[in-house]
This record gives C-alpha cells, sequence and structure tokens, in this order.
C-alpha cells in the first residue's frame, strides 16, 4: 500500500526550522500504513528536509550559524536571484529524509523531529509525505 499527499508548510523567516513531525504522523496515521517508511520530500531547490534535537533549540542557531559560516550570504554568486547560498545549503543539507513506521507510527529517537529546513523564506511551501508498506 502507498499513500501520497502535499503538505503546507508557511516559513516565516530567512533562514529557520519548521517542525513537521505531526502532520507526517498525521500522514502516516491516515495512511493505513502499520509497517513499513516514509519519505518526506521538500519541493523547492532553496529549501531542506533533517531529523535532529527538538529538545534544545540553541541546536537549530548552531546548524544555521555554521552553514551561514559555511556558505555565506554575500558572495561572489553568479546566480542573480542572490539566493545562491540558499540552493548550497539544501544541496548539502539534502531535500528528502526516510523514516520507519512501525505500528502505524513514525519511528523517531527521543529528542528527533522531522523539520523543513527554510534557506530563503519567508514563504509557502510544499512537501510531499509518502508512505508505503502494509
Amino acid at each position: 500500500m502507498v499513500h501520497s499527499e502535499d503538505v503546507s508548510v508557511r516559513s516565516t523567516k530567512r533562514t529557520h526550522w519548521v517542525d513537521i513531525t505531526d502532520e507526517v504522523a498525521r500522514v502516516v496515521s491516515v495512511s493505513g500504513v502499520k509497517e513499513g517508511i516514509v519519505m518526506v520530500a521538500s519541493l523547492h531547490t532553496t529549501a531542506g528536509i533533517t531529523l535532529n534535537e527538538n529538545a534544545d533549540p540553541d541546536v537549530e542557531r548552531d546548524v544555521f550559524w555554521k552553514l551561514g559560516q559555511l556558505i555565506p550570504q554575500e558572495n561572489a554568486y553568479h546566480h542573480v536571484e542572490g539566493n545562491s547560498d540558499s540552493h548550497l545549503k539544501a544541496s548539502l543539507v539534502g531535500l528528502s529524509a526516510h523514516v520507519p513506521v512501525r505500528g502505524g507510527k513514525p519511528v523517531l529517537g527521543t529528542w528527533q523531529s522531522i523539520y523543513f529546513c527554510e534557506f530563503d523564506g519567508p514563504r509557502n511551501r510544499r512537501v510531499v509525505v509518502t508512505v508505503a508498506g502494509e
């Protein structure tokens, strides 16, 4: 069995995480899949998906601070839209994640959440959540 839904995400700043764990869990729940896998994919070239710690907001700050050091917004990029750093950060973080499904729920560690990573907001965004299994 396969079930797929688009999920809307609204980012509020140029760079930040949006916790989409509850939306992913909702899609898994309505899919009827009890054992399988869920794939979460950003439909944008300037945003990514990651699993990371949900207990300490300093983790988000540290990740975006280090990404900003590695890939600064202002540089000698050729892309005329002025968001080359966002494209590079999205490529580095990745546009999708896979999470096991067990008992009709995503299997996450104690401190893990699923995050939409905005690198060029604020914007209205879409994520595809696809659940496959039995």
